[in-house]
């Protein structure tokens, strides 16, 4: 999604030296939060937390676009396909609050914003989907 070269400065006591993280690593953490999620099949192209391996981490961070505020706080935006009967909103707002929570806590950075696009609805493989017929 995006260009993954920001590096966020998250601890500087002027003694010991700095801490820096890179966009990369704050999309990581926020897919694999996202994921933790009830009702979230897979991020965009189908990573899903049973598949995550090293290879799959670099392509969890490509769908997860970050970006740094005036105010210094971060604006997270990505893209998640989920499982057909649950809630959109409730889901939704479960991942906003997880990943915000998440990333706060391991980065102590402010998080602003959690956006979040919806690219597919996923069916369980033993889920029979039943479409009622029409009476004619």
């Amino acid at each position: 999604m995006a260009d993954r070269k920001n590096i966020y400065t998250i601890y500087d006591d002027g003694q010991n030296g700095t801490v820096e993280i890179s966009d990369h690593v704050i999309s990581t953490i926020a897919g694999l939060a996202a994921m933790e999620v009830e009702g979230i099949a897979s991020m965009k192209g189908d990573i899903s937390a049973n598949q995550i391996t090293r290879s799959a981490m670099n392509n969890l961070s490509k769908c997860v676009r970050i970006t740094m505020n005036e105010d210094n706080s971060l604006k997270v935006q990505m893209v998640l396909n989920i499982r057909y009967g649950h809630s959109l909103p409730e889901t939704t707002k479960k991942v906003q609050e997880r990943v915000k929570d998440t990333l706060e806590s391991m980065t102590g950075l402010k998080v602003s914003n959690v956006n979040i696009s919806i690219s597919d609805v996923k069916i369980e493989k033993a889920a029979k989907v039943r479409i009622p017929k029409k009476n004619s």
